[in-house]
Parts: structure tokens; sequence; C-alpha cells
């Protein structure tokens, strides 16, 4: 069977995380994964609209959920805010009363919002539909030996209500990826906990003391790099990590990975292709060890 979904890939993959959109485009090609990009949609808002005006974001999310319908296809997301935010507003469209669903219609412009789809992580994507089995065959360079911490952020997990694909307090989903790919999960405080993101733009030492907690933890606890499969959480834990030693006074220097980034690896793609340069905090402690085997 084939896999095709209609990808959302959101602002910050084509932006300041740029490798995110590549790395995830192809593992798709080596998966058989089909990729249908929605070229017409629009940002999610990141949880922003919502502050001042919900509607706002009801909307704009109905629009971008039509796209996929009109398709008929699934939303992939990579992104754990989009999935939170764009998933948030599905939930209460498809599950809440009509009336919501005919006011949201007026103002799509063309588009009608039907709440037949789902909004899906590539993560639950590779979990529940491709399988972790079929994965495990894909692996050309096991991560033996990799010891990765999970870093799951808050939106990913509970920005719906409705729909849950795992639990939100006690996921176990990215886990299961790292071992079907041959790495060493880590557990430590603070992987499902917010990465400090949302506070950056007006409690920065707050945002980073926030960011330094759970980067100290997760060295402490053993862990050779981070995995996230979300953006802002990656913005937030690599590029700024620098500055995040400054105001907890340590030095830290641990890996930032993207899922996919991690995934491609395993399945034998080139670091470069990848975009594990573009990152902050140097990420050839990883290569090395996953191209030295």
């Amino acid at each position: 069977m084939t896999l095709k979904y209609a990808y959302y890939p959101g602002c910050v993959a084509k932006g300041a995380c740029k490798e995110l959109h590549d790395s995830t485009t192809g593992i798709a090609r080596v998966l058989g994964i089909e990729l249908v990009e929605l070229e017409k949609a629009s940002c999610c808002g990141s949880g922003t609209f919502k502050e001042t005006d919900e509607f706002l974001e009801d909307t704009v999310n109905a629009r971008n959920i039509a796209l996929a319908e009109e398709l008929g296809l699934t939303m992939m997301t990579q992104c754990s805010t989009c999935q939170g935010v764009i998933g948030r507003v599905n939930d209460k469209l498809k599950y809440g009363e009509q009336s919501q669903r005919d006011h949201v219609n007026q103002y799509l412009d063309g588009h009608h919002y039907q709440g037949t789809t789902e909004v899906k992580h590539l993560l639950w994507i590779l979990v529940q539909d491709y399988g972790l089995d079929a994965l495990k065959q894909k692996v050309q360079k096991s991560l033996n030996g990799l010891k990765c911490g999970a870093f799951y952020g808050c939106y990913l997990l509970r920005g719906q209500t409705m729909t849950r694909y795992e639990d939100p307090y006690h996921p176990h989903s990215l886990e299961d990826v790292f071992t079907a790919l041959g790495a060493t999960p880590i557990e430590y405080e603070g992987r499902t906990q917010c990465c400090g993101w949302p506070l950056a733009s007006y409690a920065t030492n707050a945002s980073f003391s926030m960011a330094g907690r759970h980067l100290l933890a997760a060295i402490e606890a053993g862990a050779d790099c981070i995995v996230t499969p979300c953006p802002l959480c990656h913005l937030n834990l690599d590029s700024r990590q620098p500055e995040v030693e400054k105001v907890i006074g340590k030095k830290l220097g641990i890996p930032i990975l993207h899922l996919p980034q991690l995934i491609g690896l395993a399945l034998g793609l080139n670091p470069e292709q990848l975009g594990l340069s573009r990152h902050i905090v140097s990420t050839s402690s990883v290569i090395n060890s996953v191209l030295s085997r």
C-alpha cells in the first residue's frame, strides 16, 4: 500500500530550519511515502492568533485543513506546534456544533471545511501508519551505541484534547523509533515539558533558564544528543544554546537533531543532504558515531 499525505511544511521548516524540510522529504523518498505539498497553505499562527482572536486562528486553519480535504488526504505536519494548533482547530470544528463550522466556512473564500480528515504528525505516521517493523527493515546504518534523549515539548502531546495519539504525560513513540533504529533511549526529567520558546521574546532569561534545565538533565542522564519533533524547540535548544550557556553559567554543547535527521542517518542518507551542517551546536559527534559503524 502506498502511503500518501497532504504535506503541511509550516513556515519554520521553510525558513529558519530548512534542514527539517530537506530531511523530511529525504526520508519520505527512501521510505516510499508520497507527499503532496500544500503550497497554498498559510502559517498556523503558532498559537499567537488565539491570544487576541480565536476565530482568526479557527478560520486560517480551517482553510489549511480544507486544502487537504480537497485532495482527500490526511494532513501531515512535521512541527509539534503546527500539530497542536491545527489539530486543536480540527477537533473543535469536527466535534463541535454545526453552527461553528457554518460560521467559519463563510470566510474561506472558495474553500469549505468539512471535518473529513485527520491532522497527523510525521512521528505518528511513522509509528502507526508505516510501522516500526517496516522502518527497522529500512535501516542501513544501525545507531547502535548512540544514546538519544527525546524532547517532545508541549504542543505535540497536549495541544489537542479530543484526538490524542498517545499519553500526553507518559509518551513513548520517540523512544520506540530510537529503538527501531538501533539507538538507546535516554529518559530524563523535562522531556515532555515546554522548551521555553514562547517566553523568549519577553522573558528571555526565564526562557533560557528553562531550556538550560532540560539540556543539563539530558546530559546528566547520559544522552549523546537530543532529538525533537518540533522546530521551535530546536531553535531554543540548538540555535540559542550559546546564549543559554551564558544564562545558566555552564557549558553544554549537546547536539539537537530534528527527528527526520536521525532517521535519515539510519537510512544511509548523506549528512549534508540532511542539513546537519546547519546547526549551531556541532553534530559531528553524532555523525562520526554513526558513520564509524
